[in-house]
């Protein structure tokens, strides 16, 4: 039997982070209540200013609108390109890599991805067959280099190790709202009430503090649906092999449930009851598709309005 590669430096680095160490990681029963009982009445009361609306929450959906009310409530023209469309090909190609027989070669896996993801019957599987040829080469490009940082980089993961990638996670309390998170990872396994889930979103640009936001979510999901929160939440950048680790306290999960609440009722405020909406400035404006009639956001994007927050 082979004996496995030894660890690179940074794949010793980014394990150190992720290893369990200490005590186990048990939250306390009735905080976990707690916040499921203040969650669920929350809720409630939401959807009955609803007036009967369903509303799925996301990640997504609060990050839209937490930042530029204006372009919330634009319709969703949102349409896959090779830059946007890398991601999930690469997820693909890394779960084939973790399942494969021998030495993934990154190019091997992304091949067998995009072959597999052009048979779904889906939205991703009609633009992965409708590619041109140039497009998919394109995005085959895209999807290998992150593949291949992913392969060389990562700590490998045994399976035995239960690595779940594009991991969904849903919870629906009564009422009309649900609350649904997908993340890039999710390692571990259950155990009673220990938390030993570890979470982990893989990013392909720079830092954001919205990163954070993002994981907390999932893990305040999560602890809904099974009431066990997971015990570490990471954002891996594959282009600089680093990672941001964060602990899962209760005062993250408290701050995320916070977040998620003002983010409906905002919503609610703008579509159900006609609050007239909030315009934002940021580096979002950068692609926003109302650019073009939006004074403050082209101001920005020139460098002309000094007042303009410079992290969103």
């Amino acid at each position: 039997m082979q004996e496995p590669a030894p660890l690179t430096p940074v794949q010793e680095t980014t394990l150190s982070l992720l290893r369990r160490s200490g005590d186990a990681l048990v939250f306390d029963e009735g905080f976990v209540t707690h916040l499921r009982d203040q969650a669920e009445a929350a809720l409630a009361v939401l959807s009955t200013r609803l007036g009967g609306e369903t509303l799925w929450v996301s990640k997504g959906f609060l990050a839209r609108v937490h930042g530029c009310e204006v372009r919330h409530l634009a319709p969703d023209d949102f349409a896959w390109r090779p830059a946007t469309a890398a991601g999930f090909v690469a997820h693909k190609a890394i779960e084939l890599a973790l399942n494969w027989r021998g030495e993934p070669a990154p190019g091997e896996v992304v091949d067998e991805a995009l072959a597999r993801l052009a048979d779904q019957a889906d939205g991703r599987g009609a633009y992965v067959a409708g590619l041109t040829d140039g497009e998919l080469a394109e995005l085959r490009s895209r999807a290998v280099d992150r593949t291949t940082k992913f392969l060389q980089d990562f700590p490998p993961l045994p399976l035995s190790a239960h690595p779940v990638l594009e991991a969904a996670a849903k919870w629906r309390p009564p009422g009309t709202i649900e609350l649904s998170g997908k993340v890039d990872l999710v390692v571990g396994r259950p155990a009673g009430r220990e938390s030993r889930l570890l979470i982990i979103d893989f990013k392909s640009g720079g830092h954001s503090p919205f990163h954070r936001d993002d994981l907390r979510f999932y893990a305040l999901v999560q602890t809904m649906r099974q009431g066990v929160p997971p015990r570490k939440l990471v954002t891996y950048y594959l282009d600089y092999s680093e990672s941001e680790v964060e602990d899962v306290t209760e005062g993250a999960l408290e701050a995320a449930l916070a977040r998620t609440l003002d983010g409906i009722e905002r919503h609610i405020e703008l579509t159900a009851e006609g609050r007239e909406p909030l315009k934002k400035v940021g580096v979002a404006c950068r692609w926003c598709p109302l650019q073009s009639e939006c004074a403050e956001g082209t101001a920005f994007v020139r460098g002309d309005d000094p007042e303009a927050e410079p992290d969103l």
